[in-house]
């Protein structure tokens, strides 16, 4: 983390979550695909990904054609999804203090509204892909991608960058390799996973964190 940055008051930050294994305590996405795909076709696409021989929107793209479920059978697997340790509470204080919040993702809007409205949270930004149901089949589309990029299904380095917060201290808080592109333009970054590994891996300064009690500790520790 930038341990040299010192704030007036929260409300000079903007804030950006990673949803899956970020806000929730695990990887929905990943696990709604293993659990409802009728054959392991996923498991090859995953393999190719990570080694890097094609990008996310191709992987889950092929990904989505092999899982049947019904808008309602999907409404209720979500019901059960769990968040992350403080994040209400870390919300709460956020609106408190009037600081603008987004969550850049690579799952799908329904899933995360879905998620956030049985936990009771609203009036949070969401840049996500997006889902047609047709019976018990999913279609995706992705309004985020980004054409000098053709990798990623969700450019979460445009999304962040089109707010114009020059003004802000602008936070990232995430886990996963889509977020290592966001991250390297925040000016704090709280990060585990794959995104700690990266940010260590280049000596970058970022902040380990276990749950999101860490990072409100954190934030209330910034102010002067």
């Amino acid at each position: 983390m930038h341990n040299h940055i010192r704030l007036h008051k929260l409300s000079d930050c903007a804030v950006f979550f990673d949803f899956d294994n970020t806000i929730t305590s695990f990887d929905v996405l990943d696990d709604l695909i293993e659990k409802f795909s009728i054959n392991k076709d996923w498991v090859k696409l995953e393999e190719r990904w990570k080694q890097g021989k094609i990008g996310s929107l191709e992987c889950l793209s092929g990904q989505l054609k092999g899982i049947r479920i019904t808008k309602p059978a999907l409404a209720r697997y979500l019901s059960k999804v769990t968040l992350t340790p403080g994040f209400p509470r870390l919300i709460s204080l956020l609106k408190r203090e009037g600081i603008k919040t987004a969550i850049l993702s690579d799952d799908f809007s329904f899933v995360i509204n879905s998620v956030l409205r049985k936990n009771r949270i609203s009036g949070i930004k969401i840049y996500a892909n997006r889902l047609k149901f047709a019976k018990d089949r999913l279609t995706p589309s992705f309004p985020h991608t980004y054409k000098r990029c053709a990798h990623c299904a969700h450019c979460k380095r445009k999304n962040l960058l089109k707010h114009n917060l020059r003004d802000k201290i602008i936070i990232y808080i995430g886990d996963g390799a889509s977020d290592i592109c966001p991250a390297e333009e925040a000016d704090i970054v709280f990060a585990k996973g794959k995104l700690l590994e990266h940010f260590r891996r280049k000596k970058l300064l970022c902040a380990a964190f276990k749950d999101f009690r860490d990072i409100y500790d954190s934030l209330r520790s910034l102010e002067r």
